[in-house]
């Protein structure tokens, strides 16, 4: 991949201030069959925290994983490397489709964090080969030592500081709600801290995240939402008030 150099200063974020649509490229004809993509025109991501939410293959992680591959992160996750000399960060994305905007700051650090790659960024933290991070550096404990939970949030907790970029996929897939609520309480002081984080979710207790900014997508679209009129919010809610009725439901699908 060609590099070029990094010029931005280091500084607090944010970083990326959102993407917005290649006319000529688009007219080339968009790759991807996901109706909240195809719908951006402008995609705002300029808060500290911004919230992805939405049902399986509604496109949060095809976002995501555009944003992360933009700015130079390995696509199974990991570190950001060569803070140097990173990609040609403004190139387009998804087949030429969109591109990303950026700040006149650069992070210091960075993580993008997959939840269905984090097995091998975690085999390569416990590696102990030449080119392996100090696994001081993730808290002191092989990660492969712990439950995939516990990785997580050690991982969080020792490798999420300030003045970074976070993009975080599903985070919530290997955590608790008492997990979940932890690693909220690490998104928010890393966000006091002068990071930013860019979050595919779920999670009702993820997407509670104080001052984040949320999008829901859809089959119709992508829009900004309370988190009241979340879908998740709302459906989980609905769940926990009256669980049978939605075990009858599933129940009587199966049968």
């Amino acid at each position: 991949m060609a590099r070029t150099r990094d010029v931005r200063r280091f500084g607090r974020g944010p970083y990326l201030l959102g993407l917005r649509r290649d006319a000529e490229q688009w007219r080339e004809g968009f790759p991807f069959d996901v109706p909240a993509v195809e719908a951006i025109e402008r995609l705002e991501l300029d808060a500290s925290i911004t919230l992805l939410a939405g049902e399986n293959g509604s496109g949060k992680s095809t976002i995501v994983e555009a944003l992360a591959a933009a700015i130079g992160f390995a696509e199974g996750g990991g570190e950001l490397e060569r803070l140097g000399e990173l990609p040609a960060v403004t190139r387009p994305v998804l087949g030429g489709a969109l591109v990303p905007q950026l700040t006149e700051h650069k992070p210091r650090n960075g993580y993008f964090l997959r939840a269905e790659s984090f097995f091998n960024v975690a085999a390569f933290v416990d590696g102990g080969t030449t080119f392996a991070p100090d696994v001081s550096l993730y808290g002191g404990r092989a990660l492969h030592e712990q439950s995939h939970g516990q990785s997580f949030l050690a991982l969080a907790a020792n490798r999420f500081g300030g003045e970074s970029l976070y993009i975080l996929d599903e985070p919530e897939a290997a955590l608790s709600i008492t997990g979940e609520l932890a690693l909220l309480a690490i998104m928010v002081r890393a966000a006091g801290n002068g990071s930013q984080l860019v979050v595919a979710t779920h999670s009702p207790v993820l997407l509670a995240c104080p001052g984040a900014r949320i999008y829901e997508l859809d089959a119709t679209g992508i829009e900004e939402r309370a988190y009241d009129d979340l879908e998740a919010v709302s459906l989980t809610r609905a769940f926990l008030e009256a669980p049978e009725r939605f075990l009858r439901a599933a129940l009587a699908e199966e049968g």
